[in-house]
């Protein structure tokens, strides 16, 4: 039985596994932060089996990785484009198949924003569909990819370009969304599941939605990744005041876009200083940072290996929770009720 406690200033939110080793899914290995993702799960002692899901290059990500001379099983699977029953657009009731995805995948890396949903209306859709069998159109190898995870982290997806919010990423990230938690409704409900797919703010409450209309919504197991503000706000912290960046530890809360990032300055240890234009200055690059790398990729490419270090901080600390460690924190956007909104990021007890 999974309990909720409300300690002060975080929230416990797993309970105790007697696992010592897990069974990791990565959904979008193949892609510029699954990669290095991958690379990093694979030297720890806490992941048993590592499987890896794409539409492409899993494969070749796989067989590198199975070169590593560490005890986690590799494991790759593709699912292409072929997909089971009720994927048919013009069958009434039936779910888009996937290569509208592509379609839309292919609409946004043009600049053309036509085909973008709005949550309220991939909510309202997906209501409609509550009697219809929502995993049935997953890739055969999503679910084997997905069957036995213990932690699915998802990190498919179109990344941002430049003078791209996160916002003109829903229309197709959202899909994926879709497609994945359909399967993980079937497969692996009881996962613990972490969505790094932007814009994490709406994609989490959606995934959350998807979940409910299967009957296995579990808000102490689903989990939007905003542990890279922790990572970016520390790493600030330290070269502005000249202290190891491993001995800072600054919370950050709200979302995980632009001004709802609140690095809590106040809270961190080692307790530091600022002046009034200091910390607005702080604030202001830890909101902005990911758009920092999208300029300074020149357009090519977004913050693939921050992000990759940070997920994989969090999916440590998620293994350590489910096998009884005490003392784990991590701050990460959950079902809340800290403040009015639904979905808020605060520092979590995990374990």
């Amino acid at each position: 039985m999974v309990k909720i406690l409300a300690p002060p200033k975080v929230h416990s939110i797993l309970s105790i596994c007697p696992q010592r080793q897990y069974r990791v899914t990565v959904i979008g290995a193949g892609g510029g932060i699954g990669q290095p993702l991958t690379l990093l799960l694979k030297q720890s002692p806490l992941v048993t089996q590592l499987n890896l899901y794409d539409l492409h290059h899993s494969a070749g990500v796989g067989a590198d990785l199975s070169h590593i001379e560490t005890p986690a099983l590799v494991c790759s699977f593709m699912g292409l484009d072929q997909l089971k029953k009720n994927t048919d657009p013009g069958v009434p009731g039936s779910i888009p198949a996937l290569s509208e995805l592509f379609c839309e995948a292919v609409a946004l890396e043009r600049g053309q924003l036509s085909l973008v949903r709005t949550v309220e209306e991939l909510l309202g859709w997906y209501r409609s569909l509550a009697g219809s069998h929502h995993g049935d159109h997953v890739p055969t190898d999503a679910q084997n990819a997905l069957s036995g995870s213990d932690i699915v982290t998802i990190v498919a997806g179109v990344p941002r370009k430049p003078g791209m919010s996160r916002d003109d990423l829903f229309s197709v990230n959202a899909n994926i969304i879709r497609d994945v938690f359909c399967g993980i409704a079937k497969h692996c409900p009881k996962a613990l599941v972490s969505i790094v797919s932007n814009p994490v703010n709406s994609l989490v409450p959606l995934a959350a939605e998807i979940m409910d209309i299967n009957g296995v919504f579990d808000p102490c197991r689903l989990f939007g990744v905003t542990t890279l503000d922790i990572v970016r706000a520390n790493t600030f912290i330290a070269e502005l005041k000249g202290l190891n960046p491993l001995d800072v530890n600054c919370p950050c809360i709200g979302g995980h876009a632009g001004p709802t990032i609140i690095p809590v300055i106040s809270q961190c240890c080692p307790r530091v200083e600022f002046t009034e234009p200091q910390l607005k200055e702080l604030t202001k690059r830890v909101q902005e940072a990911g758009t920092e790398v999208v300029k300074a990729k020149e357009g090519k490419g977004s913050a693939t290996l921050s992000t990759a270090f940070a997920t994989a901080r969090l999916t440590f600390a998620m293994c350590r929770g489910l096998r009884g460690e005490k003392g784990v924190v991590e701050c990460s956007y959950v079902r809340s009720d800290v403040t009015d909104a639904k979905f808020f990021s605060t520092p979590l007890v995990l374990g």
